[in-house]
């Protein structure tokens, strides 16, 4: 079985973790009510998505 002859740095194992990271979410505005939502989700305020109305709208009330 092989071993590592020497340690391996924190240095260079982070430069070897470089790619592996979560990418940043896209953000878009709602076309119905304008608010800000998640792409290809249905828009939390209005429940539209696609021009559609798929889900309950959330109320404040």
């Amino acid at each position: 079985m092989a071993h590592p002859k020497r340690k391996t740095s924190k240095s260079r194992r982070d430069k070897r973790r470089t790619h592996i990271k979560l990418a940043d979410v896209t953000l878009t505005e709602c076309p119905n009510c304008g608010a800000i939502h998640q792409r290809h989700r249905a828009c939390s305020e209005c429940g539209y998505y696609r021009g559609r109305q798929v889900a309950k709208a959330t109320d404040e009330a």
